[in-house]
């Protein structure tokens, strides 16, 4: 991609790619603080990349999950042209994709998975429940595991290493993924969608009744138990693959896998009573994991330093 301080598309200003990198930070900052508390471990050249990943993630949702917009599903066409137009090099009125496509490119992140993403976000616009659990899977694989696989090349997988790298990441999208729908559900319910399995519901004699209540009984806590174990599987299988990347990256991984994991055993501690509070790690648990990341972060970039300089 050519940078370009300004300029003009064919429907208006155009973001030159410094200011579409500082709109990504300022929207990762602003919209996932776990997630940019995280970055802040990674090298410094890094984290601009995983903010335009964010950026264009968060922008397509704000999309699908508007009330206000009287055309979601125009914006979401209008949104995969520009892409397109993006990819192809051109200069494009949208404030992520300049770094986003930019960030596509330097990587060579696969074009499917953000093929994949973007279906995930047009079954949004329809989709407001899912029958089984594969059902679900088949709908996280393109909202979540793929985002897993496109941050794999920015956090630089071993030699050799790239394609066994991506299950692990992708099982870590999932895991975070389903710990947002546990977090959200009275949310969720409230924009007209219910990511808990139908097959699940029935089995623990759950209704949609039961999640518009300021407290969950008896049955929805246990099948909120029973869908907090599979998110705990999706961790454990995602738990192998920080030790393929780079040792620089490797805090940033552990420390986002300890927040979102603290998510969840908020809402464990919590009882599961998720429809009347937004279960969050306390600000003092979020420094102390930050911490404890941050001797080994510096550790990393310190030894990646020497190595650069020392001879082969």
């Amino acid at each position: 991609m050519s940078v370009r301080l300004s300029g003009r598309g064919p429907g208006g200003p155009v973001s030159s790619l410094t200011s579409s990198y500082e709109h990504c930070r300022r929207l990762h900052a602003r919209c996932g603080r776990s997630y940019y508390l995280a970055t802040l471990l990674l090298p410094a050249w890094k984290r601009p990349h995983v903010h335009a990943l964010y950026g264009f993630a968060r922008h397509a949702d704000e999309i699908v999950d508007s009330f206000r917009h009287p055309d979601r599903a125009g914006a979401l066409d209008a949104l995969s042209e520009r892409v397109a137009a993006a990819f192809s090099g051109e200069l494009v009125e949208d404030p992520v994709l300049p770094a986003f496509a930019h960030t596509v490119r330097s990587f060579a992140i696969e074009r499917a998975d953000v093929a994949c993403f973007l279906r995930a976000m047009r079954a949004d616009l329809t989709v407001t429940r899912y029958a089984t659990y594969d059902d679900l899977l088949e709908y996280m694989e393109g909202s979540a595991a793929v985002i897993g696989t496109m941050m794999v090349p920015i956090l630089e997988p071993l030699p050799g290493a790239g394609r066994a790298a991506r299950e692990p990441a992708r099982q870590l999208g999932l895991a975070f993924q389903l710990t947002n729908f546990l977090r959200d559900v009275a949310e969720d319910l409230a924009r007209g969608r219910i990511y808990l399995p139908e097959a699940d519901l029935a089995a623990f004699g759950v209704t949609a009744r039961d999640l518009r209540g300021p407290r969950a009984g008896p049955a929805l806590q246990a099948l909120l138990a029973f869908e907090a174990e599979r998110a705990r599987r999706h961790y454990r299988a995602a738990l192998a693959g920080i030790d393929l990347l780079t040792p620089s990256s490797r805090p940033c991984v552990r420390a986002a896998y300890g927040l979102y994991g603290g998510i969840l055993g908020e809402i464990e501690r919590a009882g599961f009573q998720v429809l009347a509070r937004r279960a969050r790690v306390p600000v003092r648990r979020r420094a102390v994991i930050f911490a404890r990341h941050l001797l080994a972060a510096l550790a990393a970039a310190r030894w990646e330093r020497r190595a650069a300089v020392e001879p082969p």
